[in-house]
């Protein structure tokens, strides 16, 4: 109990210093357009410790599900390309999320397993079974909120590294999109406009197409077995 309450504590703490000390200004639009400039000499001068900042500071964003994560984003585009910021961001994203899954399967998962474990037998085993599946398909969907996502998936049976390997391959796509707009941030006039409606729809697909294709093989097999 002590561990759990010093690991809240520290979250506490850290979450209300974000906001104390104004820093949310910086992972806004504007913010990022106004330092731009001043990061990009940073980058040329200090290019290994800005990449492992930038890669520090995005983990520790994500991880304590604070807001941001679009802005960081994009500033990986800004900042090292198309390229280098895929893979930053690709990698900090998903470790922060993975950091973020684990804490709400700490200090929450026995408390609601106990609480409501006769409720969510159905969803543990649906998740135990298809928790890959189901993951994947949330990771392409935007309408899911990023943070979320990862603290509800930390209160099921998921394996860990499940999640992590998933998520890194669900994200990917959303990645590419949000860090190729970045590369274009003067550009950029508003958040809303880099996803289109016909963009989002494609996600969704994609994503609901593996959960499908196997509950159809499913049901083929079935078939047949009964033939």
């Amino acid at each position: 109990m002590k561990k759990k309450l010093s690991i809240v504590a520290v979250i506490a703490v850290a979450i209300i210093a974000f906001f104390a000390f104004d820093l949310q200004q910086w992972l806004t639009l504007d913010g990022l357009k106004a330092g731009q400039v001043q990061f990009q000499i940073w980058l040329t001068n200090y290019p290994v410790l800005v990449s492992a900042a930038y890669f520090v500071i995005y983990v520790i964003v994500t991880a304590l599900s604070l807001p941001g994560a679009t802005i960081m984003t994009l500033a990986g585009g800004a900042l090292f390309g198309l390229v280098w910021g895929l893979l930053l961001v690709s990698f900090a994203s998903s470790l922060g999320a993975t950091l973020a899954f684990l804490v709400a399967r700490y200090l929450l998962h026995d408390t609601v397993q106990v609480r409501f474990g006769e409720r969510l037998r159905a969803i543990n085993e649906g998740v135990k079974k298809e928790g890959g599946f189901y993951l994947f398909t949330l990771r392409l969907v935007p309408a899911f909120p990023f943070f979320l996502i990862n603290l509800l998936m930390g209160l099921t049976p998921i394996k860990a590294w499940t999640f992590y390997w998933v998520s890194q391959v669900g994200m990917l796509a959303g990645t590419a999109v949000y860090v190729n707009a970045g590369t274009q941030l003067g550009q950029l006039d508003s958040l809303s406009g880099i996803l289109s409606p016909s963009l989002l729809i494609s996600f969704t697909l994609l994503g609901v197409f593996p959960l499908v294709a196997k509950k159809v093989l499913a049901l083929v097999r079935s078939r047949r077995a009964a033939a």
